[in-house]
């Protein structure tokens, strides 16, 4: 089956990213995102490309190579389905907040809609990937909405699974030379092989065939909650030392470079730091955890949970210590927050360490002021807002956002690097230095600086997995 129509329900992280470069590298192929929010694609279709709802390095220049050429975002979502051969599902999957799986299980409500919305409005037959993450088995559920809610057409479906596996501030590297592609889809039957074939030939435009891994669907949707889960764990792991190196004088990232030099091992997310963030470690471990409980696994979940609850200690640990050094109270005093994004190179802060960081900082009564080169202060008191610990008035009288680190430092107590971005080691840190309140605290949670350095000038500097 030749695919010359594409369609992705969703305009987010993953969706417009995915789709834009697929449009660069297949220009015969029109691809089409669509989303319900008005504002989202308003962004996605301004003239100014610093503008894009979404901020990756290297993007802007992929959506000005395609936009208006074969690459479409629109608000009409009918019609996209209708003229589409192949349909990504990529809206966001959220942890549940209410009901049975409540704060583990992957809530599915946005990914039925798109199911029964593909149903009614579809015509001719479509291939439907999954491009979500979402837990096994979830494609037999959205094969039944289809095969079941149909508008009478006769129009037949297939259901692939197509794991993102993008790293968010490199996904546009990632897209374009992927560690793999995978596939996964109905390998029992000639139409389901068809639409796997149909979606390997869409990437094998630009992906070497030996890096394009089919599968079915089963283990392709399990992979995904399980590349996750092993990279959060080593990020726990490395975490978990990092204490006992504080407590023993040992470096974390010598202990990090012994450990990272076996070949069975490898370096890679052996890097301490105040815990990990952003949408897919903690949801999808999270998803894991319910799916082994649903099954009767305990001691399977048990061992996954851990993951997160050694992450949720280290940034409870990394707040109590600014609070234990500053005298056993930061009532009054200005924090001063360096990074608000979860990760460098990006403007996403879901589950973002500086998140909670600040909830325990402001449970305290201490001041906040924050700078993010890409993150605006409305996101970050909807951060705090969606925690739901104070009024939405409480947040916005304790954190007050800055256009520049200088002015987010000046008579600040202590200054807390949450994000590891690049500017942050270009500043003059004796102006910084000399606008503060003496003693003037420094707390490294993403080992950005040169401490040595800076305690030259007269800071107190602690960086997680080193101490003082």
């Amino acid at each position: 089956m030749e695919i010359k129509n594409i369609c992705c329900i969703g305009a987010g992280y993953v969706g417009g990213p995915t789709m834009a470069i697929i449009a660069q590298k297949c220009p015969s192929i029109n691809v089409t995102v669509v989303d319900i929010n008005e504002k989202r694609i308003a962004a996605w279709n301004d003239e100014d490309l610093s503008k894009l709802p979404v901020y990756e390095p290297g993007l802007d220049k992929v959506v000005a190579d395609a936009r208006g050429r074969n690459l479409f975002f629109s608000t009409e979502v009918d019609k996209a389905i209708d003229k589409a051969d192949m349909v990504f599902i990529s809206v966001n999957t959220p942890t549940k907040t209410y009901g049975k799986g409540k704060g583990m299980a992957a809530d599915l409500k946005y990914i039925e809609l798109c199911a029964r919305q593909i149903a009614r409005v579809a015509t001719t037959d479509k291939i439907v990937v999954e491009k979500s993450t979402l837990p096994v088995r979830t494609a037999s559920a959205i094969k039944s909405i289809l095969d079941n809610t149909g508008n009478g057409s006769n129009a037949k479906f297939q259901i692939l699974s197509n794991p993102e596996f993008l790293a968010e501030g490199t996904a546009v590297t990632d897209l374009l030379d992927p560690d793999r592609v995978l596939i996964g889809g109905d390998t029992s039957t000639e139409e389901g092989k068809e639409a796997i074939q149909a979606l390997v030939s869409v990437y094998a435009n630009w992906v070497p065939q030996n890096q394009i891994l089919t599968t079915n669907v089963w283990s392709s949707e399990l992979s995904k909650l399980t590349a996750n889960a092993f990279l959060a764990q080593r990020v726990s792991s490395i975490n978990s030392l990092s204490e006992l190196c504080e407590k023993t004088e040992a470096d974390v990232d010598e202990v990090a470079r012994a450990i990272g030099m076996d070949s069975r091992i490898g370096p890679k997310f052996l890097k301490s730091s105040v815990g990990f963030g952003g949408s897919c470690f903690q949801k999808d471990i999270l998803n894991l955890v319910y799916i082994a409980k649903s099954y009767g696994l305990v001691e399977v979940a048990d061992y996954w949970e851990q993951v997160i609850i050694m992450n949720d200690h280290q940034k409870r640990r990394f707040a109590h210590n600014i609070i234990s050094t500053l005298f056993n109270t930061v009532s009054g005093k200005k924090i001063a927050f360096l990074g608000w994004a979860f990760k460098k190179d990006t403007n996403d802060t879901r589950e973002s360490a500086a998140i909670y960081v600040a909830d325990e900082l402001l449970n305290e009564q201490s001041n906040i002021s924050a700078y993010d080169p890409k993150v605006q202060a409305e996101q970050m008191y909807a951060d705090l807002d969606y925690l739901n610990t104070r009024s939405s008035e409480e947040n916005r009288n304790g954190l007050t956002a800055f256009d520049n680190a200088y002015d987010a430092c000046k008579d600040a107590h202590a200054i807390a690097v949450l994000t590891e971005w690049d500017e942050f080691t270009t500043y003059d840190w004796q102006k910084i230095y000399d606008g503060m309140q003496k003693p003037a605290f420094l707390f490294d949670g993403r080992d950005v600086l040169d401490t040595k350095k800076l305690e030259e000038i007269g800071f107190v500097c602690y960086t997680i997995g080193k101490g003082m």
